[in-house]
């Protein structure tokens, strides 16, 4: 299943627009359930759990309630959103004291975030991936070019320097095509660049998840920095996480939007991220000003190190879905 993102998401965001229920309008007098056919006493059938809903409506109207669901929402993402900059702290807090009911879900409101990150990713992405390929020999040839472009003699080029170890990659003082990791890499790399498409496909396909990865990451450095404050739980940690990683998502969506017209403006817009954290872990935690700063800094060293290695499992997923 390659869009589990996708899916939630969008699910999520069915959940928020039906959450009202028989769309202003509840089941008359003497209704039953199509589902097990018990008389109704509300939109929602208190026997199997189904929601009421006549289904019997005309196009126009049909259009006109997805336009008012599309904007009202329940009233709860346009509640949440101005909290979740302005306000993180209390709306972290007023979640994890009970008070939900006017909030949207954190997982929710991450799910639709992460999926307004990719779908800003790709409209904002432009072709040239930059490859440098060493032909070796005294007279070394270097071309750039995006992957799609390649003539076919850099192409044969490449695939050479790849078999013949000419990357110089040394682990151990030997080559990386002697390696077993090199003997993996190398028919791989071959496909890539005969199929960089397909590579890229494969890549885009898993980022989403890869990405979803960073949700535990952010939760275990967390607990790990706060491992002493012990009326914290985990669970605590992972709303902390989801609002912060909301918060940071929809700040780089509008940085991506933003960034081939107004690159200035936009990369002033991800300065807000380091003092929004800020402002959200002392509000949450409780910490001292140096409190704060220093386990930012670890978090950020933490974070560079699991970006990293998320980086490079998903280079090897991608790698190893191109097949030997």
């Amino acid at each position: 299943m390659a869009h589990e993102i996708e899916i939630a998401a969008a699910d999520a965001v069915g959940g928020a627009l039906g959450a009202r229920g028989g769309h202003g309008h509840g089941p008359g007098p003497g209704a039953r359930c199509a589902n097990c056919g018990v008389e109704l006493q509300g939109p929602w059938c208190h026997h199997c759990g189904q929601l009421w809903e006549d289904f019997h409506r005309s196009t126009l109207k049909l259009l006109g309630e997805a336009v008012e669901g599309l904007f009202h929402f329940d009233s709860r993402l346009w509640r949440t959103l101005p909290d979740l900059f302005l306000r993180p702290a209390k709306l972290t807090r007023s979640y994890l004291e009970g008070h939900r009911a006017s909030q949207i879900s954190p997982l929710r409101l991450f799910l639709v975030v992460l999926l307004a990150v990719f779908l800003a990713g790709g409209l904002s992405s432009r072709e040239g991936e930059v490859v440098t390929v060493k032909t070796g020999g005294e007279n070394q040839q270097v071309a750039r070019a995006s992957l799609k472009s390649l003539s076919p003699e850099v192409r044969a080029a490449a695939k050479d320097a790849i078999e013949k170890s000419k990357l110089h990659l040394m682990v151990n003082g030997r080559p990386l095509g002697e390696q077993p990791l090199g003997s993996w890499i190398s028919p791989r790399m071959e496909k890539v660049l005969d199929d960089p498409e397909r590579f890229k496909l494969i890549l885009e396909s898993w980022s989403e998840r890869f990405a979803f990865l960073s949700l535990p990451l952010a939760a275990g450095l967390l607990a790990l920095l706060f491992a002493f404050k012990r009326q914290f739980y985990f669970y605590d940690h992972i709303i902390f996480s989801l609002h912060s990683l909301s918060a940071l998502g929809a700040t780089v969506t509008v940085f991506e939007l933003l960034n081939p017209f107004l690159p200035g403006l936009a990369k002033f817009l991800l300065l807000i991220c380091p003092a929004h954290l800020f402002v959200h872990m002392r509000g949450v935690y409780g910490t001292s000003v140096l409190g704060a700063l220093a386990r930012m800094a670890l978090l950020f060293m933490g974070s560079v190190i699991g970006a990293v290695i998320l980086i490079l499992g998903l280079l090897l997923v991608g790698l190893n879905g191109m097949g030997a």
